[in-house]
């Protein structure tokens, strides 16, 4: 058994240096290129590979080094073929089985937003690139990271990296909801897949509901071919559809909004019926730059009405790149996004939000941050004080601020009041200034060198430049749920607390500045005492 072998610490180096290699880079970079340039740029069967192979070759050492830092007794060589098997496994499942490739999409949706992964037999013609990790792995088998600087980088800069380069998958063509209709009693929703239907108003795709909207399906033959029949029949934007039973009563879909407007005399006065706010509108526009400058893809394109039996009556509009809205029979609206199908559960962009709340979730995000900081100075301070042996009830106190902190955050998080969350940061910022100043000044600190300092500032600035991302992408759309920005924002704050906690090693025990004793006292005589 080679001693590489048989050592935690030489498995975690090998491993760092197998993410470092520079193959290993550049597929990374590779990776980021063609998943966000390239494939939008050049569409095709190079791109579209290109992407496998490089991920192929990024995630082995990826899994690698995570594999290490969980268990760090495993053998090189054991971590090395499980990173490969699993990587190769797992590929080759989701590529070959439409069942896996589904269930890859609804986790990745989880973590990044709406995602879509297919499965595509051709892509495991990439598998050979697993081979090249191989082969970059023994490279790194032969000359692992000895040097503990390196190995700080490799874990601080180079694993975040890769894992946003893995988790931020190129964005999925999303469709355009263009077309409604009613047939045979049914509502049918249709979809464009392509900018080129899209403008046009050409369905790619139908759904139809058995049931008012409540539940969709693909159409069958004679559906679809109905449907294609009725597509000239496109109604459009400033023309009133009417209420079948009650004739009276119309609906109309507003010119270059997202608005429905609704009508108690055939058509003569309208009123409001539901919207997207303008100021939201502008939100999504800037959130799909696809769309236009115009926004002419955010807007209402078409509007069915259905007669319900028993009475009653229920509305479907087309909304472009917004999906669909519906009015149930009581009355209420809902954005269901598009319904069925490969986009079933994804939900509509943004939510349902008024104008005001994204200045709200750009409160919470500034308030998260620094705190996700002052928690890593905490922790730094805590682990310090205890390595110098001269402790002070100072980190009860600074607990206890951080308790107080989290409770307020965790309020402002929770809190539909607009007016607390727009007060908070007059509470929080003023107690995270004081925490950051308590855990900074301290006289338990006075043996600490500039070294430890240093390391603890560049703790700090680690946490708030992985937090502050994961925060920022977040209020871009990206990702989409607020839980998991908030994940990705506490798992930036890991590589800060380990770069604190291993900063108290330039602290040793505090001691007392040495005093000579005092000679012994002589008598005035000159002799000698006693």
């Amino acid at each position: 058994m080679r001693p590489s072998e048989s050592t935690a610490p030489d498995g975690a180096r090998i491993s760092l240096a197998w993410l470092g290699h520079p193959g290993t880079v550049l597929s990374l970079i590779v990776l980021v290129l063609n998943d966000h340039v390239f494939k939008a740029a050049f569409p095709g069967l190079v791109t579209g590979k290109l992407s496998d192979v490089a991920g192929l070759v990024l995630a082995p050492p990826l899994v690698a080094v995570l594999v290490t830092l969980a268990v760090p007794g495993l053998r090189p060589r054991a971590v090395a073929g499980f990173a490969l098997g699993s990587v190769g496994a797992g590929f080759a499942l989701v590529k070959s089985s439409g069942y896996a490739a589904t269930a890859a999409s609804g986790l990745w949706s989880v973590v990044s937003g709406p995602s879509l992964i297919r499965a595509d037999r051709t892509d495991l013609l990439t598998l050979p690139a697993l081979a090249v990790a191989a082969w970059m792995w023994k490279a790194a088998r032969r000359d692992p990271v000895g040097h503990r600087a390196a190995r700080l980088v490799r874990l601080v800069v180079l694993l975040p990296a890769a894992l946003v380069a893995v988790a931020a998958t190129s964005p999925i063509e999303r469709p355009d909801a263009v077309a409604t209709k009613v047939v045979d009693g049914r509502l049918a929703a249709g979809a464009a897949t392509g900018p080129m239907s899209a403008e046009e108003g050409i369905p790619t795709w139908w759904r139809i509901s058995d049931d008012a909207g409540v539940t969709w399906r693909d159409p069958v033959d004679a559906e679809q071919e109905a449907l294609w029949k009725r597509v000239p029949t496109r109604i459009g934007p400033d023309h009133p559809v009417c209420v079948a039973a009650t004739p009276q009563r119309c609906y109309r879909v507003a010119s270059g909004r997202i608005r429905v407007e609704e009508s108690d005399d055939a058509g003569r006065t309208w009123r409001l019926s539901w919207e997207i706010p303008e100021k939201q509108r502008e939100l999504l526009k800037a959130r799909y730059e696809e769309a236009g400058p115009d926004g002419k893809r955010i807007t209402g394109q078409d509007l069915a009405v259905l007669d319900v039996p028993g009475g009653g009556h229920v509305v479907l509009v087309a909304n472009a790149r917004d999906g669909f809205a519906l009015r149930d029979v009581a009355g209420r609206w809902q954005r269901i996004g598009f319904p069925g199908g490969r986009w079933k559960g994804e939900p509509p962009p943004l939510g349902m939000i008024s104008p005001g709340d994204r200045y709200d979730d750009t409160v919470r995000a500034l308030l998260l941050v620094p705190a996700l900081v002052v928690l890593v100075l905490l922790v730094a301070r805590t682990r310090a004080g205890r390595a110098s042996g001269h402790g002070s009830s100072l980190p009860v106190l600074q607990g206890a601020l951080q308790v107080l902190i989290g409770m307020l955050l965790f309020a402002v998080w929770t809190s539909e009041n607009t007016t607390l969350v727009r007060l908070a940061p007059l509470v929080v910022v003023p107690l995270l200034l004081g925490a950051a100043v308590l855990t900074l000044v301290s006289r338990d600190l006075r043996a600490a060198p500039g070294r430890w300092v240093a390391e603890v500032l560049a703790a700090a600035g680690l946490t708030a430049a992985l937090a502050g991302a994961a925060m920022v992408g977040w209020l871009h759309g990206r990702p989409v749920y607020a839980g998991t920005a908030v994940v990705l924002a506490v798992l930036g704050t890991v590589p800060g607390l380990l770069l604190g906690w291993r900063a108290a090693r330039l602290i040793g025990p505090w001691r007392p500045p040495y005093e000579p004793p005092y000679p012994p006292a002589v008598p005035v005589d000159g002799s000698r005492p006693g």
